[in-house]
Formats: structure tokens, C-alpha cells, sequence
């Protein structure tokens, strides 16, 4: 191994021994070393970083400058102890990454999401009332999508109505309580999966009919067929969020909702607006 690879091993130690979690950037960053070592140099330059942070025309401008950045910081530990390394000037690559503008559900889609995914065909009869049963979750809780699929029963506390929601985004885990209409729903759906698929595989709280946990794409694609039924604009692939996304609503709009029956909401954890969920391309359904 060369200097400046046994340099960043050593860089990406002390970053893992404090938490920080660099698979993603680890590899990258590799990468990079491998960049820097076949261009004959011995160090970091301000012109390697930038060809190698552009070197991919298929990617978005704000990726270039995501990977920068991570060369940038990579270089500013290693002028430390290497006085030539050049560091990347801040700004270099402006971009920044855009979130697309969520869409609300109104309470009269979601209605009319809810019931078509009930209606869903299944030879067992549980696709419909899981993938209904989620979808509600979603809009009565604010969860994220991948936080209900990894729910498994010791999770969910129907005595209580508290949901457990274990090492999520940035590691934390929280308590989520939720309404007790909402309870009721969960509990019945308790009882119509125990009765149709009496054996299952996995400790999930959501199964499918083959008894396995939900799957991320299942659930997306579904959730677009359902869209595309009731005549909500269906989501282009690779989209993070729009019409075709599993619905969130603000607690205080799904007042209204909850005192019609069709969904409950819970009180907020934290005070920030709910997510809206995401979808992708198509998928096989489950």
C-alpha cells in the first residue's frame, strides 16, 4: 500500500471509532486513492480531487460535489502531516442537492387510497387489508415507509398504543404513540393475518401472503398501482417524492380525517411537518 492509502485507512479508523458511518464514503474514497496513485502522484491535488469528483458525466452536478467534499475533508486531515497536500477551495463545485416539492395528500385522496387498496386482489385475501393497514399508518403516524415494514410484533404495543421504532435514521430509536382508533386498526389486522396466514417466517409485523416481511419495493409499486387506479398522477421512476408517494399528512390535518373514521392521527414526537414517502419504479407485486 502506498503513503496516501495507508493514510486514509488510518482517516477512516478515527472517523468509525467516533461513529461516523463512511461505507459509502469508505469506498469512495478508495476509489479515489486508486485515482490518485494510476495519475503518478503521491498526493492530493486540488485538479485530481476535481477530475476525479467530474469523471462521471451520468450523475447529477450536486454529486459532483458531494464526492468533493468528501475528498475535500479527506485533505484537510492529511495536510497535517503532509504539508503538499492541496486542499480543495470551498465552493469549488457549488451544486447543491434539490428535494422535490412533497405533495399533500387532501383528505379525500386518501380516502379513496385506502379504500382502493383494500379492494386489492389476493388469493388469500390479506394483500389488501396489509398494504390498507400500512398506508394508514403512514398517513395517521408520519412514520417513514422502511420505519412500519421493519416494525415486528414485540414492536407494536396494542395494549398501550405505543410503537417502538428501533435504530432508524442516524441510529436513534424513539416511542411513538399512537391514537387509540388507530390501535383498533392495527389490532384488526392482527386478527385477519393470524387468520389467513397462520404460519409465517419472520417476526414482522407486516407480512405478506406468503408469510415473509414487506419488502420496500412491493410496497412502493403497490402503492403506485393503487395511485394510478383512483387517477393520481402515477410517479416517474427514480423519484423520491410527489403524488406517487405513500401519504403523510400534518397531525392537525388528520383531525378532520380521524373524526370521519377513516384515519387516526397521533400527538408529535418532534415539531416538524410529517414525511411524505417515497416511491420507485415498478416492481414484481407481492
Amino acid at each position: 500500500m502506498t503513503a496516501l492509502a495507508d493514510a486514509l485507512e488510518e482517516y477512516l479508523a478515527i472517523r468509525q471509532g467516533l461513529g461516523v458511518h463512511l461505507r459509502v464514503t469508505a469506498g469512495l474514497l478508495r476509489r479515489f486513492i486508486t485515482f490518485v496513485d494510476r495519475a503518478g502522484s503521491e498526493m492530493i491535488t486540488s485538479d485530481l480531487a476535481l477530475r476525479w469528483a467530474m469523471e462521471s458525466g451520468e450523475v447529477q452536478p450536486a454529486t459532483w460535489a458531494w464526492r468533493l467534499g468528501m475528498v475535500r475533508r479527506f485533505a484537510i486531515w492529511r495536510r497535517t502531516t503532509d504539508p503538499r497536500t492541496e486542499v480543495p477551495p470551498a465552493g469549488l463545485l457549488p451544486h447543491r442537492f434539490g428535494r422535490t416539492r412533497p405533495y399533500l395528500y387532501t383528505e379525500i385522496e386518501i380516502r379513496r387510497l385506502l379504500t382502493a387498496a383494500r379492494a386489492l386482489p389476493s388469493p388469500r385475501g390479506l394483500r389488501g387489508v396489509t398494504y390498507a393497514t400500512v398506508f394508514g399508518l403512514l398517513a395517521a403516524s408520519g412514520l417513514r415507509l422502511s420505519e412500519a415494514l421493519h416494525l415486528d410484533d414485540p414492536d407494536v404495543d396494542l395494549a398501550t398504543g405505543l410503537l417502538t421504532i428501533r435504530r432508524t435514521k442516524f441510529g436513534k430509536s424513539r416511542i411513538v404513540p399512537v391514537h387509540p382508533s388507530t390501535t383498533d386498526a392495527l389490532r384488526r389486522y392482527v386478527e385477519a393475518r393470524d387468520r389467513l396466514v397462520p404460519r409465517r417466517h419472520t417476526p414482522a409485523f407486516f407480512v405478506s401472503e406468503h408469510g415473509r416481511r414487506l419488502t420496500d419495493c412491493n410496497t412502493r409499486h403497490t402503492f403506485a398501482v393503487v395511485s394510478r387506479q383512483i387517477g393520481l398522477r402515477a410517479p416517474t421512476p427514480g423519484r423520491r417524492h410527489g403524488r406517487g408517494a405513500p401519504p403523510a399528512r400534518h397531525a392537525a390535518s388528520l383531525c378532520r380525517v380521524h373524526a370521519r373514521g377513516l384515519v387516526s392521527r397521533r400527538p408529535r414526537c418532534r415539531a416538524r411537518p410529517a414525511r411524505t414517502g417515497h416511491v420507485s419504479g415498478a416492481r414484481p407485486r407481492q
